[in-house]
């Protein structure tokens, strides 16, 4: 059975940093591209960046600059750095499995608030 488990999440100030991951099992990430995606208070689901199975990335334009995703296929986890974190990046984060959204695997999320 695949699962996603994401970690990480928590509340932090304006120009703060977080670091979140995600556990896989049931599969390896190593053949699969990978995605972070977030949803908003009041939106709907969103990608944010996706790394592919030889470690090319990429990023929606707003997080540009400010978020690294990355892979650790030994340990079969993703991570999302986030630094310079801004209000508008509240949001539930999700691992998605695969480059799509739509229809994909994805874990329970974790809550970023960015507040004062």
């Amino acid at each position: 059975e695949v699962q996603l488990v994401e970690s990480g999440g928590g509340l932090v100030q304006p120009g703060g940093s977080l670091r979140l991951s995600c556990a896989a099992s049931g599969f390896s990430i190593s053949t699969e591209a990978m995605m972070w995606g977030r949803q908003a208070p009041g939106k709907g689901l969103a990608w944010v960046a996706i790394v592919d199975i030889i470690g090319q990335t990429s990023y929606t334009e707003s997080v540009k600059g400010r978020f690294t995703i990355s892979r650790d296929n030994a340990k079969n986890e993703i991570y999302l750095q986030m630094n310079s974190l801004k209000s508008e990046d509240t949001a539930i984060y999700y691992c998605v499995q695969g480059p799509r959204l739509a229809g994909a695997k994805r874990g329970q999320g974790t809550q970023v608030i960015v507040s004062l």
